[in-house]
């Protein structure tokens, strides 16, 4: 199972360069990996299949894939289903298509993370799964980003379901926490209790991430509006895959959580109202594609109502419908797509007569339409029949609840026969003619945007009008249609698909056979088992009714679907309406919190601090605190050293003086770590401290010198007290949080497993890049993103000319004197001879100290980050000594390109130990001999620290590029 998913990764790889080789019929190639997973699974069918991987076990965070029956099923619709849409895609698509190697891509790339989706044992990886399938919908619905419509129904997609998803996260974690395990296999055998708060509530938080997937009304607007996707798309995604993903989850969680209080209300309620309002829906709209989406968030009432119904009858029933669904639907969005692209529209209005023109396209769409019906002989037929029984065998409902919902499922399957009917009636049947250039009004929602018919066949067109038209030939000479005959490979996966519904009917007693081991566990007795023929019963009189009743329905489809129209509602407008609310509430919010002044934003934020731990401190059980007040007097000297500058801060008037008093307080932080024996922390204290204060004199350099006595008399006396009252706070917190240790302290146990776990005495660093790197890795992270924020306010457009060289400026003049390359540039009134000369000898002595620092740094003070900073001084001295343009000279690299370097080389550590079958971030100890130079440890942690390395020395010169740089030039400017 991990190789199918590894050969779906690196299938999604190479897709954009086998789509640029042999451009659409690289599809057919792409369509081998699912088809070689789908004879794997086949060949593995009835046992049980098991891969585990130890990935980040302490967060439970692991590699646990299981293939059962359940999970068998729903993998060979994914698999099966898949291969044949890109087969599909290769005779759909131009070979000019835009971004079709991208496409091709992302389209493989799901139908892994699908098949992952289905297969995880694990809940964490199956949320993992579960947002990938989501955002590579955001990517295939927004293929055609340049249309407003398809870029908003790739975000309205991306919201609803995203939203439902992280409830479903919510709700995960609360399970595996409450039950202290994260495998689906191993909460379900062990049939926890239901009752009491915390596991009500978790089901009820993942029924709602499970029915937003599945289009389940009131969360079912995204589905209808995710048709402005590529045809194929909505055949795969919205039919056969993606909207299975809640069903799929229902009926996972269904044995052991269908007895929980709220499942069956919410599961069964909003079931049937999916059934009955979009059934209703798919009468009105005009849209081929539109009948079909209604359609499937009524069907999909129905799939999630069988599942979700807890007994075995109606899982065997509903994982039987999961299966004929995705056959007549996938089948059903293909033919429309050979429709639209043959005959230039989709709208039925204007088809007529396709039904004599493509006979065979017509046999199969009707075909798959019968098995929507549920028309014998077909397989729709087959669970129609076994969903009746099985809702008529559901004791465990009150005999109201059953009849009611036995009544709306009546009412439901009435309304997809009467929409079924009206798709085939709609795409090929015979129109009367309207001698009238008068559009006809369509009710549904506007969707048509204007395109490139010749570059874009298959996509939404402006709204036609009737016209009387000649067309001589193969075109329709009422309704101005006119028609190609689509190719063979085009027609042959719809056909496989409509072929296996078919089939599918005459072997159901098979199919019920590979059911019934999912089916057997949910609890209750089963009554019925799957056939095509169970002889008259009750079942079979209330489906002929059904069917009557459906045919009576397409009979007045025009006066039902406009009595029903203004009295459905649209969920698209309450969907706009929330937005717009949502964005008056948060404007209203930021213009109370935020009010677009520094110093109130730091007094709430400083003042929160304040008051809520000590209110909870003074509430609360308190230790005894015990406190030596110094170890030395050295210590009290450096202390009030500390609080003299720092009240000094708050009473100077020159900002650099101010800044130089904040600096001090900062080096007497590192004159106390030295003294209590850390001096791995105060070096880094001492390079951290002198970096911050070359930021702040470069940005001061913009504002006067003086601070207004206007602008801070009336403030200082409430800022110094506020600055008082944080320092207590933090003081009295520290003193608190010390006493209340009851057990031995960790950092007794640091050391020794600094060296025996990550090979180094420094126990600081190999925290950072061993122990706890994933930390590491998170703030390195955070710290790329900031610097690339601040890079894109500085840089408006981008950043400031990557590495600027002295040759490239203007006014160089080669033969000047200068003892640094750009030295010349600076002007004479400004240029240091003394300090260029003092960082031309110095520099190389700081860089070379760097690189010690960075290789010593796992035994000794230092380690990646401390010789980065080393660096970034360095590299700071010659921005000072030369200007500008000689970072250039120093460091002629972009400073975008240091970080991302960096962020490479630390997350491919991780990937690196993980592809080696050890845990992500682990790193190991080798140790050779080497002629020359003898023995050497080489300890793997030094390859994240090199990436730390990098992103410092990035930061530094981005920094550097963009608060000096950049200001100097405006300054010059202003």
């Amino acid at each position: 199972m991990l190789a199918i998913l590894i050969a779906h990764a690196v299938a999604a790889l190479v897709a954009p360069a086998c789509v640029r080789v042999w451009g659409r019929n690289a599809f057919l190639l792409l369509a081998l990996p699912p088809f070689a997973a789908l004879l794997w699974v086949i060949a593995h069918w009835g046992g049980i299949e098991q891969v585990r991987v130890r990935w980040a076990p302490s967060i439970e965070m692991n590699i646990d894939l299981r293939l059962d029956t359940l999970s068998a099923i729903l993998a060979c619709l994914v698999l099966g289903i898949g291969a044949l849409i890109l087969v599909y895609c290769a005779r759909y698509f131009a070979d000019d298509e835009p971004r079709l190697g991208l496409f091709a891509a992302q389209l493989v790339g799901f139908a892994g993370a699908m098949f992952g989706l289905v297969t995880s044992d694990n809940m964490l990886l199956l949320y993992v799964f579960w947002e990938t399938t989501t955002v590579l919908s955001f990517l295939l619905v927004g293929h055609h980003g340049e249309r407003a419509v398809a870029r908003r129904a790739a975000i309205q997609a991306l919201l609803v379901t995203g939203a439902g998803g992280l409830a479903m996260l919510v709700g995960i974690v609360i399970l595996g926490q409450r039950f202290g395990t994260y495998l689906l296999s191993e909460l379900l055998a062990a049939a926890p209790a239901t009752d009491g708060v915390a596991v009500p509530v978790a089901v009820v938080l993942i029924l709602v991430g499970a029915l937003s997937k599945s289009a389940i009304v009131p969360l079912h607007f995204w589905l209808p509006g995710a048709m402005a996707a590529p045809t194929p798309v909505s055949a795969y995604l919205h039919a056969a895959a993606m909207v299975k993903a809640g069903v799929y989850l229902v009926a996972r969680l269904a044995p052991v959580f269908a007895t929980s209080p709220l499942w069956q209300p919410l599961v069964l309620t909003l079931g049937v109202c999916s059934m009955l309002l979009a059934g209703l829906r798919a009468l009105q709209v005009t849209d081929l594609k539109l009948v079909l989406a209604f359609g499937t968030v009524s069907q999909l009432g129905f799939l999630i109502l069988l599942v979700g119904l807890g007994t075995p009858d109606g899982a065997l029933a509903g994982v039987a419908l999961i299966v004929a669904h995705a056959l007549f639907k996938g089948c059903l969005f293909m033919v429309v797509g050979i429709v639209d692209h043959c005959a230039g529209t989709r709208d039925l209005r204007r088809l007529s007569g396709l039904g004599r023109k493509a006979p065979g396209l017509a046999w199969i769409a009707g075909l798959a339409a019968a098995s929507m019906a549920g028309l014998p002989p077909l397989l729709g037929f087959a669970g129609k029949e076994s969903a009746l029984s099985a809702i008529f065998n559901a004791d465990q409902l009150p005999g109201w609840a059953r009849n009611a919902l036995l009544v709306g499922v009546a009412v439901g399957s009435t309304l997809t026969v009467a929409y079924s009917a009206r798709f085939v009636w709609g795409a090929f049947g015979e129109k009367p003619w309207r001698p009238t250039a008068e559009p006809v009004e369509d009710t549904g929602p506007v969707l048509w945007h204007p395109v490139d018919v010749s570059r874009y066949p298959g996509e939404y067109r402006e709204p036609p009008k009737r016209t009387r038209v000649r067309i001589p030939e193969n075109g329709d000479d009422r309704l101005g249609v006119q028609w190609h005959e689509p190719g063979t490979l085009f027609v042959t996966a719809p056909a496989i698909l409509a072929g296996a519904g078919v089939l599918g009917g005459f072997i159901t007693p098979w199919l019920g056979h590979a059911i019934e081991p999912y089916a057997l566990t949910l609890p209750g007795v089963q009554y019925t088992s799957l056939a095509l023929w169970h002889g008259v019963n009750l079942e079979l009189v209330l489906t002929a009714g059904i069917l009557l009743a459906g045919a009576t329905v397409f009979a007045y489809r025009h006066e039902i679907g406009a009595s029903a129209h203004h009295r459905l509602g649209n969920a698209d407008r309450a969907y706009d309406a929330t937005l717009r609310a949502m964005d008056r509430l948060s404007r209203r919010m930021t213009a109370t919190v935020q009010r677009g002044s520094l110093p109130l934003s730091q007094a709430t934020i400083l003042g929160t601090l304040i008051l809520l731990p000590i209110a909870m401190l003074l509430l609360g059980a308190r230790a005894e605190v015990r406190l030596r007040l110094w170890d030395t007097p050295l210590q009290l000297a450096v202390g009030a050293i500390m609080a003299a500058m720092a009240l000094g801060a708050t009473v100077l008037r020159n900002r650099l003086a101010s800044v130089l008093a904040v600096g001090v307080t900062g080096y007497g932080c590192g004159v106390v770590f030295a003294l209590h024996g850390a001096p791995d922390l105060a070096l880094t204290q001492f390079l951290v401290e002198t970096l911050t204060l070359v930021i702040f004199v470069l940005v001061l350099r913009a504002f006067p010198a003086e601070i207004e006595d206007s602008r801070t008399a009336a403030y200082r006396p409430h800022r110094a007290a506020l600055a008082i009252c944080v320092g207590a706070t933090v003081a009295v917190l520290a003193a608190f949080a010390s006493a209340a240790r009851g057990t031995e302290p960790i950092w007794r146990l640091i050391p020794e497993a600094a060296y025996t776990g990550g090979g180094g005495k420094n126990a600081v660093n190999v925290l950072l890049v061993d122990i706890r790197a994933w930390d590491t890795l998170g703030e390195i992270s955070v710290l790329i993103v900031a610097a690339t924020g601040v890079a894109s306010l500085v840089f408006r457009t981008r950043r400031f000319g990557g590495a600027p060289r002295a040759v490239d400026a203007p006014g160089y003049d080669p033969d000047a004197v200068s003892w640094l390359p750009a030295g010349r540039l600076v002007d004479r009134h400004e240029r240091s001879m003394v300090l260029q000369i003092t960082t031309r000898l110095v520099f190389p002595t700081i860089m070379v100290l760097s690189v010690y620092f960075f290789f010593a740094g796992h035994n000794a003070p230092g380690g990646g980050f401390a010789g980065g900073l080393t660096a970034g001084l360095a590299l700071t001295l010659r921005y000072l000594a030369g200007g500008p343009y000689e970072l250039g000279e120093a460091l002629p690299l972009d400073a975008g390109h240091v970080l991302g370097a960096g962020l490479t080389l630390a997350a491919g550590t991780a990937v690196t130990s993980l592809l080696l079958g050890a845990p992500p971030l682990s790193s190991a100890i080798v140790e050779l001999t080497l002629p020359l130079i003898g023995h050497v440890k080489l300890v793997t942690a030094l390859f994240f620290d090199l990436g730390v390395y990098l992103i410092v020395v990035g930061l530094a010169l981005d920094v550097l590029r963009s608060l000096g740089a950049r200001l100097d030039k405006e300054l010059e400017q202003a």
